[in-house]
């Protein structure tokens, strides 16, 4: 049966290069976090119909571009946006500057009237908010890693491009629980005034950034692949509150040469799964710790067997967070 899925350089004498030597000990996570990311201009997640047909650029304006300028005058968020086709309404006509990739394009945007009211045909979004797991903070250099996979933005596909960005302190108010064919979520209260840290990285191995919060000065050893094995361990999370908890569970297989799934494991913990019915949306990033040591993070939930699911190697986690120090 098919199973759905939720969500070296080369060292030349002359060049400076940075080694890269994560901590061997870390603070660990497991509390629930609020997440708020800036994108660098304004997404485009999709089109609407005006006077009946869809408006369209040329080059053609496509989802997951960001607008950077609007006849050559930034814009980084929806009020600059909309500030700045106003000034040119009476042209009926707009240019806007495209990034897409890493590459930049200009197109000539042509407005239409209906209602009364002068339209584009895009729907667009300046900014990402959204609920994990803190996994670790370094307690050496305060660099902190959280989710253990990459946000993407739900309505293109595409991971989100970060210009800043924060994460906060966040209560959860309820969770609705997983059941096969369909994976739950907590639900959550922000906090934005209270911010723990800013945000730098959004990649495939998690969120990365500076913790500026004070933290705790207790820590954990950092389990490297070697010193996993299948058998009981246990995963830090919040079900209720800021409460942070530890639940069992049961780790299946060990795959070291996939990139993100690395852990295959099995719920077993009965409190947690009569809470949650398995592994929820706002997971992402829990802490895995066994035998004493954090050894991964809780990434995927297989959402036609929601009591099981996939972590990242805390190890991997760490390389990526280690490359903000070398910046």
């Amino acid at each position: 049966m098919k199973k759905w899925f939720i969500i070296l350089y080369l060292v030349i004498f002359g060049i400076p290069i940075h080694v890269l030597a994560y901590s061997d000990e870390v603070i660990l996570g497991g509390e629930n976090i609020g997440i708020h990311i800036d994108t660098p201009g304004i997404l485009v997640i999709g089109f609407y119909k005006v006077n009946g047909s869809y408006i369209k650029g040329y080059p053609e304006v496509k989802v997951g571009d960001y607008i950077m300028e609007v006849n050559g005058e930034k814009v980084s968020k929806i009020e600059d946006l909309t500030s700045a086709i106003e000034k040119h309404v009476s042209d009926g006509q707009i240019v806007l500057t495209l990034k897409r990739g890493e590459e930049t394009y200009k197109t000539a945007l042509t407005l239409q009237m209906q209602d009364n009211v002068y339209k584009t045909g895009l729907y667009v979004k300046d900014g990402i908010t959204g609920i994990g797991t803190l996994s670790y903070i370094d307690p050496g250099t305060k660099v902190y890693g959280a989710l253990g996979h990459e946000i993407v933005e739900g309505t293109t596909g595409t991971m989100v491009e970060v210009a800043s960005g924060s994460i906060f302190e966040s209560s959860v108010t309820g969770i609705r629980k997983s059941t096969n064919g369909n994976a739950g979520e907590k639900d959550a209260r922000f906090y934005y005034e209270n911010v723990y840290g800013n945000i730098v990285n959004n990649t495939n191995h998690g969120l990365f950034g500076e913790y500026t919060k004070d933290a705790s000065s207790l820590t954990i050893p950092v389990g490297t692949p070697e010193d996993i094995t299948l058998g009981k361990a246990y995963l830090y999370t919040v079900l209720d509150g800021e409460k942070k908890e530890q639940f069992e569970i049961e780790i299946t297989k060990i795959q070291e040469h996939n990139d993100v799934k690395n852990l295959s494991f099995t719920i077993t913990d009965e409190k947690l799964l009569n809470t949650t019915g398995g592994i929820v949306q706002g997971m992402s990033g829990s802490p895995i710790v066994q035998n004493g040591k954090i050894i991964g993070a809780v990434t995927h939930v297989i959402v036609d067997n929601p009591i099981t699911g996939y972590g990242i190697f805390i190890t991997t986690m760490l390389e990526e967070g280690d490359k903000i120090k070398a910046e």
